[in-house]
């Protein structure tokens, strides 16, 4: 694969982009807590019916001579394996 930092084709580790825990400090997150704090319910409908047949899957392709990494835009995918060769 092309590595955009050797400037040439190297070979390159596939691995799977992983979910890292949430900031308690993210905007989003201070209000969402502020609005389910206290007296009262749920701020919004919670989600009725059937999770999605495919999840989003992020490839990350990290080359062997200068150990950057390449993140490729996330495809679905019911079932991801990466297989030894």
């Amino acid at each position: 694969m092309y590595c955009p930092w050797c400037k040439k084709h190297t070979p390159h580790t596939v691995e799977r982009v992983r979910k890292k825990k949430a900031s308690e400090f993210k905007a989003g997150q201070r209000r969402f807590r502020r609005v389910t704090s206290g007296y009262g319910g749920f701020p919004r409908p919670r989600f009725e019916g059937r999770e999605k047949p495919t999840k989003r899957v992020s490839i990350r392709f990290r080359c062997a001579e200068c150990d950057r990494a390449i993140t490729t835009p996330t495809k679905r995918a019911k079932k991801f394996e990466i297989v030894e060769a």
